[in-house]
């Protein structure tokens, strides 16, 4: 009895999870896949379930001159490697002093950079608007630049500080009883030890910056125009075949990183995050 009353019991629960994970394959790749058709489909009227046609018609409209991907994606990619520029100077040496150096207040810093999450963007985003205007930074790359790497820092600097705190001071400690100077030490054994944190902390800003909208919106427009602004604006107008195309072509570079990311950025270094 006790057998028999635990089969159907065994079932019930194999067909839970089978059913949670078909759930959770739908959310997943179920906006992926409505991508794809779009981005192929020629003709799709309602009530059709899939396209009536499909064809590269609009892939030769994205990248040809008038589109404007091209240039919007090179904007794009400019933009993020000069935040992520901006982002490390700042961060490695934040980040060595947060984990090296025993200064007061250090929780509170780390909560410091957690502010512009933390704070709704689009007040903020039209408040910097109004003050680019009144330096004439609207409108351009720096000033989109500067709007990424507001949120870019968050990462870059708890990042960096967990990765610094994660290489073995013994270690900087041998290089300096061999007669290495600070900076020769810092430069030969603690830099390169903390590089892999450091390029994953570079990979995330990188793509934080290049999936930013509203503040390239409000900052950039009209004569800043990313990839993100062109999707909208395709969005907009109602052209969805461009919009899925320029999603697609955005989320490349974001799948690629994130392997990398996931190859560089270790569980002892996100274990010193917040440490």
């Amino acid at each position: 009895m006790t057998a028999g009353a635990s089969m159907p019991a065994r079932a019930a629960r194999l067909l839970a999870r089978a059913l949670l994970i078909a759930l959770l394959a739908f959310l997943i790749f179920g906006p992926l896949a409505n991508l794809l058709l779009w981005a192929f489909a020629e003709r799709w009227y309602f009530p059709g379930r899939i396209p009536q046609e499909f064809g590269l018609t609009f892939w030769g409209r994205v990248f040809e001159p008038r589109g404007g991907a091209v240039q919007s994606l090179v904007t794009s990619v400019w933009i993020a490697l000069l935040t992520v520029v901006f982002c490390l100077l700042v961060a490695v040496p934040a980040g060595y002093a947060l984990a090296r150096l025993k200064l007061p207040w250090r929780a509170f810093i780390l909560l410091l950079f957690l502010l512009p999450q933390a704070i709704p963007n689009l007040p903020i985003y039209v408040n910097i608007a109004r003050m680019f205007y009144e330096v004439r930074l609207n409108g351009t790359v720096l000033g989109v630049v500067l709007v990424h790497a507001s949120h870019g820092l968050v990462l870059a600097v708890w990042i960096a500080s967990a990765a610094f705190a994660a290489v073995d001071m013994q270690l900087e400690e041998a290089a300096r009883n061999m007669g290495a100077s600070p900076l020769r030490c810092f430069a030969t054994v603690t830099l390169p030890l903390a590089a892999p944190g450091l390029i994953a902390s570079a990979i995330f800003v990188f793509l934080e910056s290049l999936d930013e909208f509203t503040g390239t919106y409000f900052v950039g427009v009209p004569d800043v125009t990313t990839l993100p602004l062109l999707m909208f604006n395709a969005s907009m107008g109602g052209n969805y075949q461009i919009a899925s195309i320029t999603a697609l072509l955005l989320l490349i570079p974001s799948i690629g990183f994130m392997l990398l990311v996931e190859r560089f950025l270790k569980a002892d270094v996100l274990a010193m995050v917040g440490r």
